[in-house]
């Protein structure tokens, strides 16, 4: 057993409601299996509560009663659990599903929701006007970024790049799959990447860069932003090669170059995560994109993404 498998083997365990193992894809991601029992019951909590979608929507504290709830049936230390993985520099990230216990695709919303209020406290995302945003991938499309365009490659990027707040997590669910051959999503630990130490160290790498936000992201607002920083002693990146705005010739080479050497690393996973399961990574850490579906006229997936910050 190699060093990193004995690390993030620390997280391994079974109990009655659930078993955490390392993720077959990757000994850097885990995956976390709940107990069927557990997830009927916490649905039905949800409903004996009454609590919809729009009703989270608009109370913010049912987000945090709804995550209580799942707390309820696999234990208290389950939202601990979840951090520590988040937080867990050599980890960082999970995979967490529903088992196929319901396709209802709110009560997708809500299982997600009370995940994520275990992490941390989601942002306002402005692209929705909510506290999370879906999102679909079809064959056609004519937005303003990749976000939604199937057939090419959505690089590897941070979020929160354009907003003046902390973007500590992402939480991703797939809603719908339909037609879809390839587009798997793209994952790659900072400290996988082998030619980390020469853009860190690079001249440019305390620069600060200004991001702007195409107008269907509902952000008028420019940043300034450090690609590398410290965290806990540790390298953090921030950057998304779409929405960078660099001043010089110098400076589009560097970020170039930075986007394809991550690109071409042997290390990105291309992680399979079927409908009704979710991965939350750390931000900080993880870069992540997605690659190109094959083409097909009847293409339909449907995500679900929520970002925030993790709470003191």
């Amino acid at each position: 057993m190699s060093t990193l498998e004995k690390t993030t083997a620390k997280f391994e365990m079974v109990t009655e409601s659930y078993e955490v193992r390392i993720h077959p894809q990757s000994n850097r991601l885990y995956h976390i299996q709940l107990s069927k029992e557990s997830i009927v019951k916490f649905l039905d909590a949800v409903k004996r509560e009454n609590y919809s979608v729009q009703h989270l929507e608009y109370m913010p504290y049912a987000r945090h009663l709804t995550a209580s709830y799942l707390l309820d049936q696999v234990g208290e230390e389950f939202g601990d659990l979840l951090r520590s993985i988040v937080h867990d520099r050599e980890s960082g990230g999970f995979t967490l599903g529903l088992q196929g216990v319901t396709e209802n695709t709110d009560e997708y919303v809500i299982f997600s929701t009370a995940i994520s209020h275990l992490i941390g406290t989601p942002n306002f995302d402005a692209m929705s006007g909510n506290y999370y945003a879906r999102f679909s991938v079809k064959d056609t499309d004519g937005s303003d970024s990749y976000l939604r365009q199937a057939y090419r490659l959505f690089t590897l990027h941070t979020d929160g790049t354009f907003v003046d707040e902390p973007t500590d997590w992402l939480l991703m669910m797939k809603m719908v799959e339909q037609n879809a051959r390839g587009g798997e999503s793209r994952l790659l630990h900072l400290d996988d990447w082998k030619e980390l130490d020469t853009f860190m160290n690079h001249p440019l790498a305390g620069h600060k860069f200004t991001y702007k936000a195409p107008s269907s992201k509902n952000v008028s607002q420019e940043v300034e932003r450090l690609t590398f920083f410290n965290h806990n002693n540790k390298p953090g990146i921030c950057f998304i090669d779409q929405f960078v705005y660099p001043e010089t010739i110098n400076q589009a080479k560097y970020l170039r170059d930075l986007s394809n050497s991550m690109e071409n690393n042997e290390s990105v996973i291309e992680l399979e995560l079927p409908v009704g399961d979710l991965v939350v990574i750390n931000n900080i850490f993880w870069l992540h994109g997605r690659a190109a579906f094959e083409k097909d006229p009847n293409l339909n997936r449907e995500l679900l993404r929520q970002r925030g910050r993790f709470n003191q």
